[in-house]
């Protein structure tokens, strides 16, 4: 990991923001679809499945950015709770951005039904199982209900230090650099 800096490198604001879109999308579309029987159901999951493979893409590419940059340090003045929860949602996201989109993928093979992304079919990565397509489908769901919650309790952090904290934490995500907290005054 290289030195640490005081705000995430470009990049890594880059995929921040556009797999929130993405996740935030797929959450949405995945509600649609297990909600609806009609015609537009087709449409979402030829939607669903290839934006997945996309996060998973992204999941993988951030982390080994994460792993090459590294991450601002944290306020020293956070507290010691505060600091052991943002490292444990951090990891919790990277292991839903990457696993939730492989536990799809393997539903889908447990059940043939092919993962078409940009006309290109890809493989099986689990062999047919109707057993095993509803064990994944039903982890599917309810990991995806804890990602829901964990962008909930993200959001509401990220409010808490850009508004109440105004510590600093909220601006190394941030894709402009805004008059509150330390960085604006270039400490940090």
């Amino acid at each position: 990991m290289t030195p640490i800096h005081d705000r995430f490198t470009p990049l890594q604001r880059v995929l921040h923001w556009l797999m929130a879109i993405c996740i935030l999308a797929m959450l949405f579309i995945g509600v649609g679809m297990v909600s609806t029987i009609r015609p537009d159901y087709l449409t979402l999951v030829s939607i669903h499945k290839p934006l997945g493979i996309v996060i998973l893409v992204l999941g993988l590419i951030r982390l080994v950015v994460r792993f090459k940059r590294g991450a601002p340090p944290l306020p020293a003045a956070m507290p010691v709770p505060m600091k052991l929860a943002a490292h444990l949602s951090h990891l919790a996201f990277y292991l839903l951005m990457i696993g939730l989109p492989l536990i799809g993928w393997g539903m889908l093979s447990a059940a043939d039904y092919p993962v078409v992304v940009f006309g290109v079919r890809l493989p099986s990565i689990l062999p047919h199982s109707n057993s095993l397509h509803s064990l994944l489908w039903n982890a599917h769901r309810t990991l995806a209900l804890c990602f829901f919650a964990l962008i909930v309790l993200h959001l509401a952090a990220a409010l808490l230090h850009a508004l109440v904290r105004r510590d600093g934490v909220f601006q190394t995500m941030a894709s402009w650099r805004s008059g509150v907290g330390p960085d604006a005054s270039g400490d940090r």
